[in-house]
Parts: C-alpha cells; structure tokens; sequence
C-alpha cells in the first residue's frame, strides 16, 4: 500500500522507469497511477537536466479533492476513490476556479452509446442500459440527448463554481433517492414492483456534487405524463394519433386505455446521499421553462444548503451519539440483569447441591453405623453362627459399595466456582457501574 504522499518522494527522487521496475508494473501504468492520485510527475528530459543544475524546481503536492484516491496498491489495480470525511465547519469554503469549465463533461462523454447499448425496450419507455456505473440519468430514447446535454450544462456550471461532480466512491456507502418519474404524482400508492419490473433504471452508485466537502446527490429523470392509448392492429398507439374509418362497413374493434410515457421534461432531484439525513429538493421543467434556464438559481440554491446541511449532518451525529449511548446503557442494564440472574442461579443450584451431599452423607453414616453394630452384635454369637452373618455383612459391604463421605463434599461447588460475579472478575472485565448491586444481592442470597 502506498500513500499519495510516498509515491510523490519516489517519482521527484528516482526516475519513473525504475519506481515501475520497484513496483513490477510499466512505467505508462505508474503514470496513471499518479495520474489517479493527482501526483505530479517530472517531465521528459527533467534528469538530465538535474545533473547539469537546471532543473525546473518540482511543483508541490496538491491536496486531495473530495472523492480522490489516497493509496495505491498493485494488488488493487488502478485506485479507487476514497471517502472524504465531511469538514463539518460552520462557514464552508468554496474555491473558484479561474475560468469557466466547458465542452463535454468526463460523466457525459460517451454515455450516450452506454445507455443505448441496453435491454430492448419500445421507443416510448425509459432506456435500460445494461452497464450500471453511470451518469444518474433516467430518459426514452427520444428525451436522451436533452437529458445529457441539460446535465452537462449543469455539470459545468457546478464546476465553474468551484464543486466537483463525480460518481460517488465505492467505500462512500451514500444512499440513492426514491426519484418518483410522474409528472403528476397518484393518489394512492402503486402497487410494489418487487422484481423491479416496472420500475425506471437506477445506477450503481449515485451522482454527487462536492460543495466544499459536503456531498449533493443529483439525479435526472424524463417526467412521465399519463396518456390515453388506443389499441389498433395488434399495438397501442396515442389517441391523438387515431384516425377512425371514414365509412360504416371497416367497423372499428378498437380499445382505449391510459398508460404513463415519457413527456420530454425533466426533473432535476438534488438529495442528501448521507443515510443519517433525509432532505432532497425537486426541479421542474414546464412547458413555458425549461430547467437549462434555471441552472444558475439551481447551483445558487445547492450553495445555500451547504450550511442547513452541516447543521443537519451535526444533528445526525449528536442523536447517533445519544442513540450510541442509549443502547450501551439498555446492554449495561441487561448484562448485570443477567449478571444478577446467574447469581441467583448459583447460589439455588449450590444450596440444592449441598443439601444433596449432607443427605448422602448422612446416607452413609447410618450405614456404617448399621454395619457397625451388626458386627458388634455378631461378636457374642458361636463361631460358626458368627462366620455366616460376617460372610453375609461381607456382602451387603460388597452390594452397597465403599463410599467416602468426603468425595461427596469434595465434588460440591460453591457458587463463586460456578459462576462468578462481574464485581468479582479481573479488572480488565470488570465493569464501571452495577458492582455494589451485585455485592448485595450476592450477600443477600446468604454467601
């Protein structure tokens, strides 16, 4: 694993080629690597020019922008974006850059082949394409080329304000938003879809803005309008497009019904992808506007909510932390529940065991009393008499069997050998609250 930072001293003090041969790779891959890493590298001819004294002084290392990768290793390949941790500052900062950003955006350039390229749908249905790591865009074929071309508009004036737009790290676990696709929305809920049949394509991960280091998810879909179909010659087609026979001999065996197709608008969703906060804020095209128009109001509007963002996020992990104290309080007081439970357990179950050692010891006591007064009273009677009640107190010896009162004390546990108290464990275990509770309870108990 290497960090930007040591890949950065490698390439400025050893030429390119042999960092590559030190990482078993070739050296236009480690250029990409350092591409990737936003590690800047010396240009040709910049040893030669070092051994005669005129080499141009190396750049510095630029900090990571959100959703940068950070480490490299050849085991993983090419890096991954890392998560960036929010910078939870009450006035954020927002750089801009020095000239407008334009001409087709990185996510924009060449999606169009991709969201073609996909599940055979008709001409008046959302495309599914089958590749899912890409720009969140949700249009038909024929509203495709205005859904880009609107998201790379916007695309580009967040970057010219200074915010990056990329496809969300892998390890960043941020969420996607429901985007509802109807123009108007129903009444009632749908039904649910759970082999997602019906529903409009999603990607992988979502598409996100970074203003500072708080992170907007954004999202396009072509609204959808409900329309009325007409069933002709084996396919529906739009009302408006119906054209009835113009005589009384070609009888029309025709049906109407409404479906819901793509109306050619849009709508803009910009969310919070954080699971811990729930916000998102929808961005209507009309047939009078359209959202092109309203791009500089929408990055306006995304700026301010950078702010009542952090303040949410803020929120978040105050009540997470109160949550996270909550229920290691509920497990405390369950453990030394059951710590007390165990107590009583022990103490019933060694009580109950002893009682059965003194009844089996006094089991035993009586007989060898028994025994032993039947060989003090056999002793006074004639040899041969005597001989038979011995040979037969042999066998009832032998019958009942040699047992030893102490191993049945022996083989008695105390509770502490059965269970033992929290407040009598290693301090590494031992807890902080609950301790002169379960002194009590043990005293209580009579041990």
């Amino acid at each position: 694993m290497v960090t930007r930072e040591e890949l950065y001293e490698l390439v400025w003090s050893t030429p390119m080629i042999k960092v590559a041969e030190k990482f078993e790779v070739s050296g236009s891959y480690l250029a990409r690597v350092c591409t990737e890493l936003r590690v800047p590298r010396p240009e040709r001819g910049y040893w030669a020019k070092l051994a005669v004294g005129k080499a141009p002084q190396r750049p510095a290392l630029p900090e990571p922008l959100p959703g940068d990768p950070v480490v490299w290793s050849r085991a993983d390949g090419l890096p991954a974006p890392a998560m960036p941790k929010p910078r939870l500052a009450s006035t954020p900062r927002i750089p801009r850059p020095a000239r407008p950003v334009v001409g087709i955006h990185g996510l924009i350039r060449g999606a169009k082949t991709r969201f073609l390229a996909g599940r055979k749908v008709d001409d008046e249905v959302h495309l599914k394409p089958y590749k899912k790591l890409l720009v969140d865009i949700t249009a038909s074929r024929s509203g495709i080329d205005k859904a880009l071309d609107f998201a790379n508009d916007l695309f580009n004036a967040l970057e010219s304000a200074g915010h990056r737009v990329v496809i969300a790290p892998p390890d960043a676990q941020f969420r996607r938003e429901h985007i509802d696709e109807k123009e108007v929305p129903p009444k009632k809920e749908p039904r649910y879809d759970p082999y997602g049949y019906n529903r409009p394509w999603s990607p992988f991960r979502p598409t996100v803005v970074y203003v500072d280091s708080i992170a907007f998810g954004l999202a396009v879909i072509e609204m959808t309008e409900s329309v009325e179909m007409r069933y002709v010659n084996g396919k529906y087609i739009r009302e408006s497009e119906h054209v009835p026979p113009k005589t009384r001999r070609n009888v029309d065996h025709t049906w109407t019904t409404t479906r819901d197709l793509p109306s050619g608008r849009m709508r803009l969703v910009v969310y919070s992808p954080y699971r811990s906060v729930s916000w998102s804020a929808p961005y209507h095209e009309t047939k009078a506007r359209t959202l092109t128009q309203d791009i500089p109001q929408i990055v306006t509007s995304i700026e301010r909510e950078v702010a009542p963002m952090i303040e949410k996020m803020q929120e978040a992990e105050r009540q997470a932390e109160i949550w996270r104290l909550e229920r290691l309080a509920e497990e405390e007081r369950r453990r030394q529940e059951d710590d007390r439970r165990r107590i009583a357990l022990s103490v019933k179950e060694s009580r109950e065991q002893l009682e059965q050692v003194i009844q089996a010891w006094s089991k035993v006591i009586r007989l060898e009393e028994f025994f032993r007064g039947v060989e003090d009273r056999a002793q006074p009677l004639p040899a041969s008499e005597r001989r038979a009640v011995l040979e037969r107190l042999r066998l009832a010896r032998e019958f009942v069997g040699t047992q030893d009162p102490l191993d049945f004390f022996r083989g008695w546990k105390t509770p502490l050998e059965r269970y033992v108290p929290l407040s009598k464990r290693s301090p590494e275990t031992q807890p902080t609250q609950g301790d002169d509770d379960d002194d009590e309870n043990f005293d209580e108990a009579g041990w």
